[in-house]
């Protein structure tokens, strides 16, 4: 089968990059396109006669090329995230083969998250996620609810981090309710700080993915970076920050409506959590549930809702999800 469609990557290290170890990336462009792809010297080209097909290889290589040049990492973050993202949302829908709907560079730019100092950018991987980064972006409340896994947690903080690195705000605050089966606060050993660091751990580990311990360390020290359990936000008016509140299904109603009257001027608040895994008791409502009923009309609030196809942790993690939903 012949091809036209054939790019040349002057660079031999780019072109190692770009194809990856013993051509993983290759591999992954294959799956996606259904057809091979071939190197010859410093070149790459599709083994396809569709057009469609050339096209769609030829944004994702230029796409990637252009991630390299600006000095990002080629690993599978990337390429999932040009893969799954190549499409402009209205295109969807579109079984015609419609032609130039690719998503412009700028628009897939403004999709990842720069952290200043980061030892890497941040890709969304699936149109939920895309969606969540660019709702971070445009609204100053931003619910995200959905099952483990789908990245809430990671890019809210990515989002974050930014916001702050950037003095876009003055301090980052983390908060979460401290709800566990048969634990209390009081009765965990340690001061303060060594008490609510387990119910925080998922936030740290997602900034310490972001930056370097010493980075993190430092804004802790300083206090651009604050923490403390849900029940220390009473009475605060929490101004020029960013706010995220996380497992927020385990607030009870009266907790979410007092945190959410928290936010002061030039704030903004990422809420996360999973419905399906709340840790109240049982006669208790989940203040998450109230608040994604009573204010999906506002517009000025964005609420998403990831499912099992934004599970981007290990592929079983994706089944599992899927298998309890369809209990």
């Amino acid at each position: 089968m012949e091809s036209s469609c054939t790019i040349v990557v002057p660079d031999p290290a780019l072109l190692t990059r770009l194809c990856g170890t013993n051509d993983s990336n290759l591999r992954l462009i294959e799956q996606y396109l259904g057809v091979p792809v071939f190197t010859r010297g410093n070149e790459l080209t599709v083994g396809a006669d569709d057009p469609q097909v050339e096209q769609q290889f030829q944004y994702i290589i230029n796409r990637i090329i252009d991630e390299a040049e600006d000095g990002a990492d080629v690993d599978t973050d990337m390429l999932l995230s040009i893969l799954n993202l190549r499409y402009l949302p209205e295109c969807n829908s579109d079984e015609s083969g419609k032609q130039n709907c690719f998503l412009p560079r700028e628009q897939f730019e403004s999709m990842c998250i720069s952290v200043p100092g980061g030892v890497r950018r941040v890709y969304p991987k699936t149109r939920n996620q895309a969606a969540f980064v660019r709702a971070m972006r445009t609204k100053d409340l931003v619910f995200c609810a959905g099952p483990a896994g789908t990245g809430k947690t990671f890019l809210a903080a990515a989002e974050a981090l930014r916001l702050l690195l950037t003095h876009k705000v003055s301090s980052l605050i983390l908060t979460r309710p401290v709800v566990e089966a048969g634990e209390s606060l009081g009765f965990l050993p340690g001061d303060f700080e060594q008490k609510i660091n387990p119910y925080l751990r998922p936030l740290y580990d997602a900034m310490g993915v972001l930056l370097p311990r010493e980075t993190i360390r430092r804004l802790t020290e300083s206090g651009a970076v604050e923490i403390a359990p849900l029940a220390y936000m009473r009475g605060r008016t929490l101004s020029h920050s960013v706010i995220i509140l996380d497992e927020a299904q385990n607030t009870t109603q009266e907790q979410m409506k007092m945190f959410l009257t928290r936010m002061g001027e030039d704030s903004k608040i990422f809420i996360t959590g999973d419905v399906t895994q709340t840790d109240l008791p049982k006669k208790v409502p989940s203040g998450l549930v109230q608040a994604l009923s009573l204010l999906r009309s506002i517009p000025e609030i964005a609420i998403l809702e990831m499912a099992a196809d934004d599970v981007v942790r290990h592929p079983l993690v994706k089944k599992i999800v899927q298998a309890y939903e369809d209990v």
